[in-house]
Formats: structure tokens, sequence, C-alpha cells
């Protein structure tokens, strides 16, 4: 059973991931202005460094804004999104800074979809919320990958992120989970507490499986397709 949510609260929260979202995307806004400043004022002189550095900036700005849409937007829980889909918008995400790679096949079974049955409803948007937080456990850079959880047949996604360092910022757990008073947020554990409002609203469940040395488990729950009884 979802949550129910204080007004005052969800302003609160609401504020906060506007707040985390400008936050990332205006750096390379600002590059964008800062070269067209460049070019503006050397003219010819400004060479190929100012259109490397606008066309590098546009890149990152487009590629933040569709993780952000497909993640917090309704675009995310499009049914004819697939998993292709938010891999290769994931792929755009990490390009920039180049120290994460991802290893995992779109195609094949990452759980849910076993024995060819059809993901459940806003699934896409859930598993780029989970890569998301990956990433953020993996400041030197590593390898987030996706899969079925292993010894669990009910079908639910394992996303896991290993590199040296991996870790889980303090309290990044609790507020996934929401046991963090709305009030006690900040931008850097907004998108946590977030994704947990997302998930419980969709009928998921994500949390942090293991923690081990370099190597980071998310485990996404899946809510179970409800069955029709055939009609007699």
């Amino acid at each position: 059973m979802s949550k129910t949510y204080d007004s005052n609260h969800v302003a609160s929260v609401l504020e906060l991931l506007a707040s985390r979202i400008c936050h990332d995307i205006i750096s390379p806004v600002g590059a964008i202005n800062n070269g067209i400043e460049f070019m503006r004022e050397m003219g010819e002189d400004a060479g190929d460094e100012a259109l490397d550095l606008i066309a590098y900036s546009a890149e990152q700005s487009a590629s933040k804004l569709a993780a952000f849409r497909m993640a917090y937007g309704a675009g995310g829980r499009d049914p004819n999104m697939k998993p292709e889909d938010v891999q290769k918008a994931f792929s755009a995400l990490i390009k920039g800074e180049g120290k994460i790679s991802q290893t995992w096949d779109p195609y094949g079974n990452l759980g849910p979809n076993s024995d060819d049955k059809p993901l459940p409803p806003a699934y896409c948007k859930m598993l780029m919320c989970s890569l998301m937080l990956a990433m953020e456990c993996l400041p030197k850079g590593g390898y987030i990958s996706v899969r079925p959880a292993m010894g669990d047949d009910s079908g639910h996604t394992s996303v896991i992120a290993e590199g040296e360092g991996a870790t889980v910022r303090d309290n990044v757990e609790e507020a996934m989970a929401q046991k963090i008073e709305p009030d006690d947020l900040d931008p850097r554990l907004v998108h946590p507490y977030a994704i947990g409002v997302l998930a419980d609203s969709y009928g998921y469940n994500l949390s942090i499986k293991s923690q081990a040395d370099a190597r980071i488990e998310f485990l996404l729950n899946c809510p179970k397709k409800e069955t029709v009884a055939p009609e007699e």
C-alpha cells in the first residue's frame, strides 16, 4: 500500500528536487554560454576549441535532461519504452566523464521479463533511477551491470556497481526507504528519497542488497503482474 504524504512535505521535496536538477544542468549550460561569449570576443581567432566546448557542453546538457526526464517525468512510464532506450540514455549520461561503463544486455533476461513475460508498468523508469543511484556509488569510476536477482525466481532485478572505492554515501539508504523527514533532506539526498517515493507509488521496492569491498548491489523488487481469471 502506498504511503500518504503531507502537502508541505511534498512541496519541500519538489523544491529540493528542482534544485538538484538545476544544479546538475547549470554547469554545462553555463559552459555553452562561456563558449559563445568567447567566440564573440575572439571572432575567427576563437578556433575549434570554443566549438568543441560548446558541442561537449550541449551534449552533456541533453544527456542529463533525457535521463532526468526518464527518471522523473511522465515519459518514463510510457509502455512503449524499452530497456534498450534506458541503456542508450544512460550511456549518453556517463559518456561525458568517461569513468563509468555499463555491461548488460538490454535485450536479455533482466528478471521480470523471464519466460518472455512483459515488463511491469514503469519498469524502465525505475531501471533508470536504479542506474543513476549506482552511478553515484562510483566516485572513481567502474562498471555497472543489470541482471536477474540471483537465487530469486520471483522476477526481480539486481543493479550492481563495481569499482575502486565503490561506496554508498551517508544516509542514502535511509533516504531511499523514506526514513528521513523531508524537512531534514538536502539536495544531496533528495534524489534517493524521490526515487523511493516513485518506487512506492508504482509498487516497486528499491533497496541495497549488499555492500562489499568495491561492490554495491541494488535490488529492484518488481510488482507481480496481476492475473485475470478467464471467463467461464
